[in-house]
């Protein structure tokens, strides 16, 4: 068969693969290059098949390359471009969790980059407080987005104080009980327990050390499953190091 024979012939099989197949295997495929660590193809290949579940998929990469790895000089872009896929998400599956979830995940990350005044001045802590609730009121027992919320509410709480409560709603006994409820979803979840240690030392860094480095222990015991835990992992180390050497 020479070569135009053999184009024909791909071209007259394409014709009976169904494009839902298509679909699905760039999802398989954008998922497996997440697992390795290369989340800006990950971005790209879930974006093909134009489905709610694979703009999440994109949101998520590109937040992730964006903070752990992008120069400082491509991070907003990023995360921009990260809120643009949530959206998507959204504008195609309203009721989807993940994809408000990934909303409040990427404006979060824009809120670290654009600096405290813009981000105040844009109202960022409140889009990102919505998001995180939209997630939960659609699924209660999302353990990543209690994670989230009691994140945000420690974040609050550490940088505002009394002021956070005031103008937010930010309470440290909410923060908690979101971090004590994810880890009654998801016990074993390496990210909760990491970020659980982290809103404690933000909330009291001295008052809470002790249990924040049994959570940090914890999470770094448990084995990566994929490469954005094996990133989690070493700010874990870090953070632990920093924690015992202080």
């Amino acid at each position: 068969m020479n070569k135009s024979m053999f184009l024909t012939f791909l071209a007259i099989v394409s014709i009976f693969i169904p494009a839902g197949s298509v679909g699905a295997q760039s999802l398989e495929a954008a998922r497996a290059a997440y697992a390795e660590g290369r989340f800006l193809e990950a971005a790209s290949l879930a974006r093909v098949p134009g489905t709610s579940e694979g703009h999440v998929l994109a949101a998520d990469s590109l937040a992730i390359h964006g903070y752990y790895m992008a120069p400082e000089s491509e991070k907003e872009g990023l995360f921009r471009r990260a809120e643009e896929s949530a959206r998507k998400a959204i504008r195609l599956d309203a009721a989807n969790p993940g994809a408000h979830l990934q909303l409040a995940h990427a404006m979060g990350r824009q809120a670290q980059v654009v600096g405290t005044l813009q981000a105040l001045k844009e109202g960022y802590a409140t889009r990102v407080r919505d998001a995180i609730e939209e997630a939960l009121r659609l699924d209660p027992k999302m353990a990543a987005a209690h994670v989230s919320l009691g994140a945000w509410h420690a974040g609050a709480v550490g940088a505002g104080g009394f002021f956070a409560g005031l103008l937010y709603g930010a309470d440290e006994e909410k923060a908690l009980a979101h971090f004590e409820r994810a880890l009654v979803l998801a016990p074993r979840d390496k990210v909760a327990l990491f970020e659980y240690a982290l809103g404690l030392l933000s909330l009291d860094a001295e008052g809470n050390r002790a249990k924040a480095r049994g959570l940090l222990e914890r999470a770094i015991g448990l084995p990566p499953k994929d490469a954005f835990e094996r990133l989690v992992n070493q700010k874990a180390v870090e953070r632990l190091a920093a924690l015992v050497g202080g």
